[in-house]
């Protein structure tokens, strides 16, 4: 994968991971960088700080917006080529406290599955019409393993997996890449809500560690990009799977 001279959208581009992400292909030289996100102010800062990149404000769980994107996109950057799908939520939920908010519920499957899902049925077209296009979707390493603590988070993310894998088999002769970049727990706001028993005392790798490996795996073209912890992760889940989610399940007790 060429990781230079290119068009690049990342979802979910404010912070975290996909703001590391859109400092990395900065620093290479890349024509366009372009992130999203839902927070205006976040936007702004990171403007501030990245005067390179472009910013524009959109919500990947609102078809709407999406479509606005798109139009917006392929008018005034046609030669997108790389889409990384990013945003993403994660939530604790105790699936034994009954809730008011049935949506609020399940917005994470808005987000997290049905955001990356529309976002590649609207762009398709324009990544077909350029060379060294690739699709990446940001999954997680509880893909392979649920965090029984996030259960529609696990979920979510073992969702995207498998439509990724589906979305590489029904690409393989358009000549678009699709990568899965899987991270284990990140050093992100995605995790302020879990506390260090949640997380069973592994320690999440910084976001630079973490977009380091990603970028070495675009670069090699290994289309599973499974940094630190997640590997194991994937290996536990596929060959030891009792074991692993007796592990994984041990802080759901202080939540009955």
């Amino acid at each position: 994968m060429k990781l230079t001279d290119n068009t690049i959208l990342i979802t979910g581009g404010s912070r975290g991971i996909g703001l590391e992400i859109a400092k990395a292909f900065l620093a290479l030289g890349n024509n366009t960088v372009i992130i999203t996100g839902r927070n205006e102010q976040q936007l702004q800062q990171v403007r501030k700080e990245l005067k390179e990149v472009i910013t524009i404000k959109s919500d990947v769980s609102n078809i709407d917006d999406i479509r606005n994107l798109y139009s917006e996109v392929a008018k005034q950057y046609p030669t997108l080529n790389i889409l990384i799908n990013n945003a993403g939520v994660m939530k604790k939920v105790n699936l034994q406290a009954r809730s008011d908010d049935l949506r609020a519920l399940t917005k994470e499957l808005d987000i997290n599955v049905k955001g990356p899902i529309w976002m590649v049925d609207t762009f398709l077209p324009l990544l077909k019409q350029n060379p060294n296009a690739a699709i990446v979707n940001v999954s997680s390493a509880l893909a392979f393993v649920p965090m029984p603590v996030a259960p529609v988070y696990s979920a979510t993310k073992s969702a995207l997996h498998f439509y990724t894998l589906a979305l590489r088999a029904q690409l393989k002769n358009t000549g678009i890449k699709v990568f899965e970049l899987a991270p284990p727990g990140t050093k992100t706001e995605l995790l302020d809500e879990f506390s260090d028993a949640d997380l069973q005392g592994s320690k999440p790798i910084t976001v630079q560690a973490l977009v380091g490996d990603f970028m070495k795996g675009l670069s090699k073209n290994n289309y599973e990009i499974t940094p630190g912890q997640a590997s194991l992760l994937k290996f536990m889940g596929r060959f030891f799977p009792s074991l692993i989610l007796k592990e994984m399940s041990k802080s759901v007790k202080d939540m009955q």
